[in-house]
């Protein structure tokens, strides 16, 4: 048995949600840039450049890549032969995001009620999904989540009789409603199977994955291809102004699922689909 102390989650999670916040990862930077010498509008390459100018300014400043911080996501692994000393495990990740919020500079948007609203102040509490997995190690993965995407994710209960195509159209439906609104170019997380909530899940999860990573298994990499020509083929173009460059990856994650059922999830994420890990 191995022990960690709660703390030393906390600093890590602070870290994190600084670092996840100030700089993209470096697949999807490639990416923007890539496509600001590939995208075939004159006006949609202006604005992939000006994405560029803003990465290059938010690293040299020290400052959050963009205004809205999000709401924190965090996926944690923690091996089963980890004990957690001086403090619960969710206490130390809550008080991790505190520090980075506030000690960051960085917006907090979180309410403390859904209805009757009020500002928590420190962006607490986070979302926190956890597995036991095997061994003596925490593996912690920080996804802070704007809402201008999130609000344009959608969730579709399919039966077994759709077919690969219903699929494709409704990934692609949902980004052509989703328009300008969510900040494009963006990154499509597609969960498919499990259950209602699991397909969110697995939907939320596929975003984490680097853009340059294709589903390891060869079926499923050839949709995601399919779904992201179908996508960029719809010419919403970064920021909505129209082009080739809609989305710069789509990414499935599935799980088994009932006879009777077929669930697809769409999370959507904006061009700075952030995340940061750690393993302790």
């Amino acid at each position: 048995m191995r022990e960690i102390q709660a703390e030393r989650i906390t600093a890590e999670i602070s870290r994190l949600c600084m670092e996840a916040n100030r700089v993209l990862p470096r697949d999807l930077e490639q990416s923007i840039r890539a496509a600001a010498k590939t995208e075939t509008s004159p006006i949609g390459r202006s604005i992939l450049a000006d994405l560029g100018e803003n990465m290059d300014a938010a690293r040299e400043l020290n400052l959050p890549v963009c205004q809205d911080t999000g709401m924190t996501v965090v996926f944690a692994e923690i091996g089963q032969d980890v004990h957690i000393t001086g403090g619960l495990f969710e206490d130390a990740v809550n008080e991790g995001v505190r520090r980075g919020y506030r000690g960051g500079l960085l917006r907090c948007s979180v309410v403390a009620d859904p209805i009757r609203r009020g500002n928590t102040g420190d962006n607490t509490p986070a979302v926190l999904h956890i597995r036991i997995v095997p061994g003596d190690q925490i593996r912690l993965v920080i996804a802070p989540k704007g809402f201008g995407s999130e609000n344009m994710s959608r969730l579709k209960m399919f039966t077994p009789a759709a077919s690969e195509d219903d699929l494709i159209a409704f990934v692609a439906e949902t980004v052509k409603i989703a328009g300008g609104r969510p900040c494009p170019p963006v990154v499509v997380g597609v969960g498919v199977g499990g259950d209602f909530e699991q397909s969110a899940l697995l939907a939320k999860r596929a975003l984490c994955r680097p853009v340059s990573q294709r589903n390891p298994d060869s079926f499923y990499a050839g949709l995601e291809d399919r779904m992201l020509r179908k996508v960029n083929s719809l010419n919403v173009g970064p920021q909505g102004f129209g082009g080739s460059t809609t989305a710069l990856a789509v990414n499935i994650e599935w799980y088994p699922t009932h006879i009777a059922g077929l669930p697809l999830a769409v999370n959507m994420g904006c061009h700075v689909t952030r995340h940061e890990s750690v393993v302790i």
